[in-house]
């Protein structure tokens, strides 16, 4: 849990600061005059540095937890600069699978790889918040990033979208226990009655190629650093949820302003 900065603190620590920036400024002076900073001066501004920081430690801790504070707002305000930006890629790319709500009032967009354990954890879950609310329109981001089989299973997944079955394909490798290698992903797609043949046929098509790349480029301008990563309303989610927690994000996404 991040530590608060109390006033007392604060005052403190900017006492600190002042002393620092007065000694230096004392012993700067003749060592402006020389051209620089004598060995012993700065020897005994580190030392009084040092000495102050032993004595108040959790003023370091202070500082990481507002560097890193920091760095969290940063991450957050550049995610919806290119959530804004880059909005109809996306939330209505045609090579991206839309289920749920047509006209939904909040889109939910998960980036997904289907040998990522995670999202196999996920999956139910954010099946259940679909069908629990009616107003939630879903995108599927094939982001295959663990390697040949996922590409393959991402591959195969887009390519059964030419037979009518992208759906029922995508739970079933979801779901489906084991390893996700080609014969197991070429085992399901028998189960839900694809033509497997016309399926690998389909995996060859430069348009594949194209939504790939296209889902790996916005990846990377949202800095995404794995599966599952959702995009919902104007919020960027890293990682799993559990349902009530994906409730309470659809919900801030609805909130006006």
């Amino acid at each position: 849990m991040p530590i608060r900065i109390k006033t007392r603190t604060i005052s403190v620590l900017w006492t600190a600061i002042l002393c620092t920036a007065l000694l230096l400024a004392a012993g700067a002076a003749p060592a402006r005059a020389q051209g620089k900073m004598a060995p012993d001066q700065k020897k005994a501004i580190d030392e009084i540095i040092r000495a102050y920081l032993l004595e108040n430690p959790e003023l370091l801790v202070e500082a990481l937890d507002s560097l890193e504070r920091r760095k969290a707002e940063a991450e957050v305000a550049a995610a919806r600069k290119v959530i804004t930006e880059r909005r109809d890629d996306l939330m209505r790319d045609p090579g991206s699978p839309v289920s749920g709500a047509a006209d939904g009032d909040v889109t939910l967009v998960e980036f997904f790889d289907y040998r990522c354990g995670v999202c196999r954890r996920v999956h139910p879950i954010v099946a259940t918040l679909i069908d629990s609310d009616k107003k939630i329109r879903r995108v599927y981001k094939e982001w295959p990033i663990l390697g040949p089989q996922s590409v393959l299973a991402a591959r195969a997944a887009l390519a059964s979208r030419q037979q009518g079955k992208y759906f029922a394909f995508h739970n079933a490798l979801m779901e489906a226990p084991g390893k996700m290698d080609e014969a197991k992903v070429m085992s399901q797609a028998r189960k839900v009655g694809l033509d497997v043949e016309r399926l690998r046929r389909d995996m060859k098509s430069p348009e594949i190629d194209a939504i790939l790349r296209r889902n790996y480029e916005l990846a990377d301008a949202l800095k995404l650093r794995g599966t599952p990563s959702f995009v919902i309303g104007d919020q960027l989610l890293r990682g799993g949820r559990g349902l009530d927690g994906m409730r309470e994000v659809v919900a801030r996404a609805r909130k006006p302003g």
